[in-house]
């Protein structure tokens, strides 16, 4: 059997939504330059660190997702009547 892109993408978006993220993920890093990858790998890291030592310490102020969604929407629909006016 030959591969296709159209064969692969047709099987690929019947995944679930995890498994489509790694294999985007794995694509996007097969074509990233090895440098640009370990830069933004290593930046990410200490980001993620910075982040994770914050939530440990208690300094990090954590907003619940029904309450960032809520927020989300507010402004994505004054955005949209905004635009409307």
């Amino acid at each position: 059997m030959t591969l296709t892109f159209d064969s692969v993408l047709e099987h690929a978006l019947q995944l679930p939504v995890v498994e489509r993220s790694r294999i985007a993920t794995r694509l996007i890093e097969s074509v990233e330059e090895p440098e640009e990858t370990a830069e933004v790998s290593s930046a990410w890291q200490a980001e993620i660190n910075r982040r994770m030592e914050s939530i440990q310490n208690g300094t990090a102020k954590l907003v619940p997702h029904a309450e960032v969604m809520t927020g989300l929407r507010q402004k994505l629909a004054q955005q949209n009547a905004a635009r409307s006016a």
